[in-house]
């Protein structure tokens, strides 16, 4: 276990969602000349008969966007830890083009990673309608999507269709949690930042990992309940007492109504959030009987090139391991 942040955190990332309502400063609106930079773009990777995600940075030029991508990934790493990209006309595209568009994007931004164990570098979020929702991954479904990070610097969502009723998108600042962790119930502070088993649903195998862990002048978390309960049930190790007491805290202070910021991401929108300082769920959703019609977002997980520094004992920015390379070996 590591130094444990005995200071609140200061600064922009420890935001409160009811403060960020009366401010909108935190959606960047597409001005036309940066969608025509988009569409030149695009344009360019499909005269040459490619699609996402097989082209690089360099078959999708954007040059005149070069300072808006630069906001962009000093405020995901030092700023709130989040943005809103809207304005994007996605009723001009087909999901292909936007696709496009949206990889596109994200490789000036970082560099993807794989995101299962099939290697998939976009990720389609939508209701695949499981019968056993504990073999799948819940973003597969329409239930409740609880407050987590995954397994990369940043994720990004863009949003081709929403559903018919709900699927609010929820974020909660991770700083502004530990700050009210520090404040209110301090004896917790030391079981989160001891290494919990987690379970990835047979994605590389479980990981050992704290909720919080500050290494290089940076705190840092990760959180996903569900599937810390699932590993320890797998491994017939009950957590203990204090540990349900310590996430049931965590889960108070993220479902507070003046912590979470809530959004409905309409089609076009693209949200991209640092996994370190911001968690995100969604609620649950109604489907369209339509299949044409469903809720669909695309999702990037990227590798950031101004990412912080993390500790050996918080692994997790590379993403999931593609099968091949974790076939008969299973991380302690």
């Amino acid at each position: 276990m590591g130094i444990i942040l005995k200071e609140k955190i200061q600064g922009s990332a420890a935001w409160k969602g009811k403060e960020l309502l009366q401010d909108d400063s935190w959606i960047y609106y597409w001005s036309k000349e940066a969608i025509v930079s988009l569409e030149n773009a695009l344009h360019h990777v499909q005269q040459k008969g490619l699609r996402a995600p097989d082209f690089t940075k360099e078959d999708f030029p954007i040059p005149s966007l070069t300072d808006e991508i630069a906001y962009f990934v000093d405020e995901l790493e030092n700023g709130r830890g989040f943005l809103l990209l809207r304005g994007l006309p996605i009723e001009r595209y087909t999901d292909e083009q936007a696709s496009i568009i949206y990889y596109g994007l994200g490789l000036h931004m970082g560099i993807p990673v794989t995101q299962n164990a099939k290697g998939d570098l976009l990720g389609h979020v939508k209701n695949i309608e499981a019968k056993d929702t504990k073999t799948v991954r819940v973003y597969e479904t329409s239930e409740r999507l609880p407050y987590h990070a995954d397994l990369s610097d940043v994720v990004g969502l863009l949003s081709l269709r929403k559903a018919k009723s709900g699927g609010l998108s929820s974020l909660a600042s991770a700083m502004t949690l530990y700050n009210e962790i520090l404040e209110k119930y301090p004896e917790y502070l030391g079981i989160l930042y001891r290494p919990v088993l987690m379970d990835n649903l047979g994605d590389g195998g479980p990981d050992f990992t704290p909720i919080f862990s500050y290494h290089a002048g940076k705190l840092s978390s990760r959180y996903m309940r569900g599937y810390i309960e699932l590993a320890h049930e797998k491994a017939g190790n009950p957590l203990s007492k204090v540990e349900i007491e310590a996430y049931d805290i965590i889960d108070s202070i993220l479902h507070d109504e003046d912590n979470r910021l809530d959004m409905l991401l309409e089609p076009g929108d693209i949200q991209f959030a640092n996994n370190y300082t911001v968690f995100h769920s969604r609620t649950q959703f109604e489907d369209y009987e339509e299949l044409e019609l469903r809720r669909h977002l695309l999702r990037l997980w990227l590798k950031m090139p101004n990412a912080r520094e993390l500790a050996p004992d918080f692994p997790g920015r590379n993403g999931i391991p593609k099968r091949e390379e974790t076939a008969g070996a299973i991380k302690a």
